[in-house]
């Protein structure tokens, strides 16, 4: 049976993820690849732009309220952390974790000549290029290649989504991305699959290609699915996208691949109009996931060996707009979660609200700081190489 390129890619989640799927696998058949100990970074993405002025709340800034008279989360009602600062009401598990110091905040997080755009901030931040530059290749999936120069047992990275991020593609390898082991391995013994993939006979070398990558999930989707297994959770986690991901997440985590970064995404959080529904709702996902998912790692003797981040592409306006949302804006906040952190609470001082561009927060970390970081410090990998250039380290781990 002859198919056509168009007709391959519409084959539908296993052909996205076959596309994706990198020649790792077969190295995850030797057991025991994961010691005790193997750091992992959990990466989750606020997508649409998350407003950080109403996560991490300058309760005591009038120039806040003033600037926020409807929106303004006020003391009271904020979760304090400081007499200064308080974070939003819904995210509940970020303060027992702040209070048991295994969060860190990091505040002022941006880059140079920022782009409001959502797509080519998104981009930006996923590549870790420079504002002016543009670049195919994410900081994520450079880490997989900087880590796999000829190797037999590349490290490797999982999105749990059905479209592979950007940030995990690199030049010879990629990340992995789907969004349930169980529904690979389904799809990937389904009869139509099969007959596919054994009646290859194209010689064009895309087609080749494409056949060549579906061979291989097809004799891999079933140990993915199978390892997923080897360690499953007891832990109950809730019934939202996000829970059922980090519910994925910390089974594989527990099991031997040899996966040393997940990839996750919430959204969306661009809020132009009722901002304050829009945020609780998501930041509700957010800790009650977060919640279930530190307590599993926690009773599974791997807190210190995990680190979670965060990041949205823009933070927001520093004024609220007339539908009472904000705009889209500049730098942001991102935390930080492990009980292995170095430094913990805030790292750096709030924004400085008197003190704007043209109504925008001005950043005074630079985002690629803090991927250096990252990889030097948590991942044991070779920053500048990855990077491009030289950054300075942060000291929170």
């Amino acid at each position: 049976m002859l198919i056509k390129r168009k007709e391959f890619l519409q084959l539908g989640t296993l052909a996205t993820a076959s596309m994706m799927m990198p020649k790792f696998l077969k190295a995850f058949e030797k057991p025991m690849m994961v010691p005790p100990g193997n750091k992992v970074v959990v990466v989750i993405q606020f997508s649409g732009g998350n407003d950080g002025l109403n996560t991490v709340i300058p309760v005591r800034n009038d120039i806040y309220y003033r600037e926020r008279p409807v929106l303004g989360i006020s003391k009271d009602k904020s979760l304090l952390l400081t007499d200064e600062v308080g974070l939003n009401p819904a995210l509940e598990a970020f303060k027992s974790l702040y209070d048991d110091g295994s969060l860190a905040i990091l505040n002022n997080v941006g880059y140079p000549n920022p782009d409001r755009s959502h797509f080519r901030s998104m981009d930006i931040w996923q590549s870790a290029s420079e504002s002016n530059v543009y670049i195919q290749t994410g900081w994520l999936g450079r880490y997989l290649d900087a880590q796999c120069k000829g190797c037999d047992k590349p490290t490797q990275a999982v999105e749990l989504d059905d479209i592979l991020s950007m940030a995990l593609k690199g030049e010879d390898n990629k990340g992995l991305a789907f969004k349930d082991p169980k529904k690979l391995y389904n799809i990937s013994n389904g009869r139509f699959i099969k007959d596919v993939n054994a009646d290859h006979t194209s010689s064009e070398e895309t087609i080749d290609y494409l056949y060549k990558t579906m061979s291989a999930t097809l004799s891999s989707a079933k140990y993915i699915y199978e390892q997923s297994r080897v360690h499953p959770t007891s832990q109950t986690y809730p019934n939202t996208e996000l829970g059922k991901d980090l519910k994925t997440i910390a089974s594989l985590i527990f099991s031997d691949i040899n996966t040393k970064v997940y990839y996750v995404s919430l959204g969306s959080f661009d809020t132009h109009v009722n901002q304050e529904n829009q945020q609780k709702r998501l930041f509700t996902e957010l800790s009650d996931a977060v919640k279930a998912f530190t307590t599993d790692l926690k009773n599974n003797g791997r807190f210190d060996d995990v680190l979670m981040m965060t990041f949205s592409e823009f933070g927001r306006r520093v004024s609220q707009n007339a539908s009472n949302g904000t705009d889209h804006g500049t730098a942001n906040n991102m935390f930080f979660i492990s009980s292995g952190l170095k430094e913990k609470g805030i790292l750096n001082a709030m924004p400085n609200l008197a003190d704007l561009n043209q109504g925008d927060l001005k950043h005074n970390v630079d985002f690629k700081a803090v991927y250096a970081t990252v990889l030097n410090k948590w991942l044991a990998a070779d920053d500048k190489l990855i990077l491009g250039n030289n950054y300075s380290h942060l000291s929170f781990i």
